[in-house]
Parts: C-alpha cells; structure tokens; sequence
C-alpha cells in the first residue's frame, strides 16, 4: 500500500476518533441542560437517528454500487443482531457512568477494554497474553490509578459512576470481539445496521424500565442528531474506511486520540478539572496502546 494511502487512513482514523472523543460531553450537556434529560431520552433519541441515518446509507450504497451488494442471510441478521445488544449495553451503562462522574474520568474507565481484551483473548481463544501485552496491561493499570486520581484524591469519585464505567468497558469489549468475527462477508454498512437495530431492543427496553416521566421529545431536536452523528453515523463509517489502510497495529494507535480528546472537551465546554498526574496517566495509557500494536522485531 501506498504511503499516500496509509495517511488517508490516519486522518480517517483519527478523525473517527475524534469524533467518538466529543460524544461524552455532548451526554453530559443534555443532563445538564435545563430539560433535565434523562439517559433513557439520550439512548433513545441517538439510535433513532443514528439507525434511520445508517438506513439512508445502505439505501445509498445500494444504487451507486453497479454490482449487486451482497444481501444479508437470515443468520447474519440475527448474529449482528446479538452482538448488537452489547452495542446498546455499552451506550447505556457509559452515559450511566458520565451521569455520575466526570467525563474526563469515564473515558478512562472505558479505556480499560485495553486489558480486558486480552483476558477476554485468554479465555475464548485459549491463547495466553504475550510479554508485550503482559507490559502493556500492567501500563494501563498503573496510568488508570493516575489519570483516575485516585492516587492523590484530588478528584472525587463516585462509587456507582465507577461500577457504570467498568461494565461499559466490559461490554464494549465484547462489542469489539465480536464486531471482528461476526458475517465479516456483508457490507460494513449493512452490519452497522442490524448491530444497531439489536442495540436499539436493549434502548427500548430500558428506556420502558427507566422512564418514569413522559418522555421529552425535545432531546430529538437539541442533542440527539449530534449524539447519532458523534457516535453512531460519522465514526463506524470514518473507522472502517480508515483501517483496512492503516491496518489493524497503526490504526488502534491512532484511534486512541479518542482519549485526550475526551478529556480536553471536558476541560474547555463542562470546566472539569484535569490535573498533571491525569495527564501523566493519560499518556501512559496511549503508550500502552501502542507497546500493544507495534511490531519491535520489525525493521
């Protein structure tokens, strides 16, 4: 591949990451505006845009592509539509998460997919960490108790927001292992789809749970196009015309820009408070994303 090509797919890469970087505080704005809106309305309002925004681009795919798309089996449908669920798991229990702790705290708790990949690696695929990951683990463990702060308890954390964090981190990290194995012979977009059509079952049913008030329709005009865009349309669709340049080591690297990009939205729009040692930490965990991902033996 060209290196024209591999700069492409950075910046497509990076500028996915960004994207899912801004998503945190754009949750966190529709809690604190005056409506009060609640995770159930956040949820709901982005997989509706986010699945009727999808639909518009299969339906695009469909007549710009001369050969016929390869159609889904019924299953695939039901496949991604099971792996989907961790999709809608995943939204719920992080914006949960931001509900009760900053976000420049809950984008490093979902971080924490880095090692729970490789235990979920070990276990599914009886395959034992390497010594580079075993490091690189051991990094992020070490950069999460600073860029939590709980070192130095200059933050104040929250108990629940943290139980949040870490089951969106384990769902998320079943999304990834599964969203690698699952009908990889459709479209990225046709999988996108059925992925968010099986999150959106989990969305409903908790919003029919959660709801105890009649639902505010005004998320839908105040925030919900730019939650669906930030994390549903833009950065899948930036993502994944963006690693298959990169390749799966480069690309990971880069899409860890989701982390200071986080952490800097919540700095400058919700005036969290972000002190040296998180920024410390915060590097350290990118550094373990890329001991992970780059090759040492080659030249």
């Amino acid at each position: 591949m060209s290196k024209n090509e591999i700069v492409k797919g950075v910046f497509l890469v990076a500028l996915g990451a960004t994207s899912y970087g801004m998503l945190a505080t754009f949750v966190k704005l529709a809690y604190l505006d005056a409506e009060k809106f609640t995770t159930a309305e956040v949820t709901t309002s982005q997989f509706v845009y986010g699945i009727i925004g999808i639909l518009l681009i299969n339906v695009f795919q469909k007549f710009k592509n001369k050969k016929e798309v390869v159609k889904a089996t019924p299953k695939n449908i039901f496949n991604l539509m099971l792996a989907g669920t961790s999709l809608g798991t995943t939204s719920v229990f992080y914006y949960l998460c931001v509900k009760y702790i900053d976000v420049s705290i809950a984008i490093v708790l979902l971080m924490q997919t880095v090692w729970m990949g490789v235990l979920l690696e070990w276990i599914l695929d009886k395959k034992a960490p390497s010594k580079q990951k075993t490091i690189a683990v051991f990094v992020v463990l070490i950069g999460t108790l600073l860029a939590t702060n709980i070192l130095f308890n200059e933050v104040e954390l929250n108990a629940v927001g943290i139980f949040w964090g870490m089951l969106a981190a384990a769902s998320f990290t079943t999304t990834m292992f599964t969203a690698n194995k699952v009908a990889l012979g459709i479209s990225s977009a046709q999988r996108s789809l059925f992925m968010l059509l099986g999150g959106a079952v989990i969305v409903l049913i908790f919003s029919l749970y959660t709801q105890n008030r009649p639902f505010n329709f005004a998320i839908f005009g105040n925030y919900g196009i730019f939650l669906a865009l930030f994390g549903t349309i833009i950065p899948p669709m930036l993502l994944n015309a963006g690693f298959p340049k990169t390749g799966i080591g480069l690309g990971s690297i880069v899409s860890s820009l989701e982390l200071p990009v986080s952490v800097l939205m919540a700095y400058f729009l919700l005036n969290e408070t972000v002190v040296f040692s998180q920024w410390i930490g915060i590097v350290l965990i990118i550094t373990a994303i890329v001991i992970m991902n780059i090759n040492f033996n080659k030249k």
